[in-house]
């Protein structure tokens, strides 16, 4: 296995079964962590890291990574509407290069637009405080991001 940047199409072609996948949603305060069952099928809320400094964000991060046995990271990458990148795709893309010295495993980048609003607009439907979707939302919207990783991996091979 080659650690760094792959396509999900590179990364299903090493993925050993019963493997876990990690949602990472990178934000300028926290990340919010995701995990998939074994069976790669569901995407799960799991914690919210509140950030400090990359040295202590990542040793957080990927103790959580050792504690689940995973194999990957799914990372959103916030494009503009337009499918540019800006200066949350650079933070982003800078953290995880940085990352990438610290750890063999390997990572992807997901398109996460609008993940964040679709999440807090579930929460709002159902009735959930302001207080109760700032403390949920990173995380449930990297279970969001997985999960839109996980429905296209279903579907690679089956073409």
């Amino acid at each position: 296995m080659i650690k760094g940047s792959k396509t999900l199409e590179e990364l299903a072609r090493e993925l050993p079964p019963k493997a876990r996948l990690m949602g990472l949603d990178l934000g300028a305060k926290t990340i919010g962590l995701a995990l998939s069952d074994v069976e790669r099928r569901l995407a799960s809320p799991l914690d919210t890291i509140r950030r400090v400094k990359f040295s202590t964000d990542a040793e957080s991060l990927l103790k959580r990574a050792k504690e689940f046995e995973i194999f990957a990271f799914v990372v959103g990458l916030p494009l503009n509407m337009d499918g540019t990148g800006g200066p949350r795709v650079q933070a982003t893309q800078a953290f995880m290069r940085n990352l990438e010295k610290m750890t063999d495993l390997p990572h992807v980048y997901w398109d996460e637009r609008l993940s964040t609003a679709a999440v807090t607009r579930e929460l709002i439907a159902q009735d959930a405080s302001r207080a109760k979707r700032a403390e949920v939302v990173d995380r449930m919207a990297a279970a969001y991001i997985l999960q839109g990783a996980l429905d296209r991996l279903s579907r690679i091979g089956k073409t």
